[in-house]
């Protein structure tokens, strides 16, 4: 099995509690909005790390990143895009089983015509009363398994874990 961690949206933060909850993966994916080149090397001290470029990764360290990237992991297609809004693809037909992205600071999962959407949420500064939070893909052959966690960061603990099955 395959433990592939989510994250978006850290706008220059990486909290200890997000760095935690990543320790294990196979990969990491940041769906963009990443806020510096540091992020992207304490995430690729824990695992292998894909990242594409949010609306505010525009100085010069993230021009080499993708708008878009195309994952396998196995029989899995993974795209990722930091604003689904720009999605110029239909993710089925590019052979996408999941759609990650970010953006929206909310955490979301949701299944809409055979695709699994899955929005980690914001692991960065809190945003209105929106929860700091990431999450995971367990991959394990053609099934796969989408989980959310809301961090807790006042008072230490383990995450809370939201599972939802794709």
């Amino acid at each position: 099995m395959l433990r592939i961690g989510l994250i978006s949206d850290t706008h220059g933060l990486l909290r200890p509690e997000a760095e935690a909850f990543l320790a294990g993966c196979d990969h990491i994916i940041h769906g963009g909005d990443i806020g510096g080149p540091d992020i992207l090397q304490r995430l690729a001290a824990i695992a292998d790390v894909t990242a594409v470029r949010g609306n505010n990764d525009n100085s010069s360290w993230a021009r080499s990143l993708a708008e878009t990237r195309m994952l396998h992991f196995g029989n899995v297609g993974i795209h990722v895009i930091h604003d689904l809004a720009r999605m110029d693809i239909e993710p089925k037909s590019a052979g996408a089983a999941v759609v990650i992205s970010g953006h929206s600071h909310r955490p979301r999962i949701i299944e809409k015509g055979g695709v699994l959407y899955v929005n980690p949420g914001s692991a960065g500064r809190r945003r209105f009363a929106l929860p700091i939070s990431l999450g995971e893909l367990l991959i394990d052959g053609n099934s796969i398994v989408a989980r959310l966690a809301k961090l807790v960061t006042a008072g230490g603990g383990d995450p809370a874990v939201f599972v939802r099955d794709a």
